[in-house]
């Protein structure tokens, strides 16, 4: 297998920060570099973001949704914002140490799901009670 060139770290480091909250740089980066839809920041200690890491903590269903249409792997911390009950359970059942693994910057699963709002309410009412 041909191994290919490293990005950008000042891309990467770019991309993963503004999936935080600006859609239309995200844009810009990912049309000028595709291969940035899974590149994945070290923000120390093993801090490792993707840049739907970053939408889904913060909520952003714009972002999430836009990288995954172009190819983001879809995690369990996502699943959560975006109100993916079936996903969040299929999960879960395969490996419940899951609800407890801390996501990008040690946010909780529970967290995401709060940040996804009314659409991830299902989500959320299961990540606390089961049901």
């Amino acid at each position: 297998m041909e191994r290919k060139p490293r990005l950008s770290e000042a891309m990467v480091e770019e991309f993963v920060g503004k999936a935080h909250g600006d859609l239309n740089r995200v844009q810009e980066l990912l049309q000028q570099e595709p291969a940035l839809v899974n590149a994945c920041w070290d923000w120390g200690g093993g801090d490792w973001e993707t840049g739907l890491g970053a939408a889904a903590h913060m909520g952003r269903r714009d972002i999430a949704e836009f990288l995954l249409a172009h190819g983001a792997r879809l995690d369990i911390f996502a699943a959560a914002m975006l109100g993916q009950l079936d996903v969040v359970r299929a999960m879960l059942a395969a490996y419940p140490a899951m609800k407890d693994a801390p996501g990008p910057h040690g946010i909780p699963l529970t967290a995401h799901a709060k940040a996804g709002g009314e659409a991830a309410t299902a989500v959320l009412a299961f990540l606390q009670n089961g049901d």
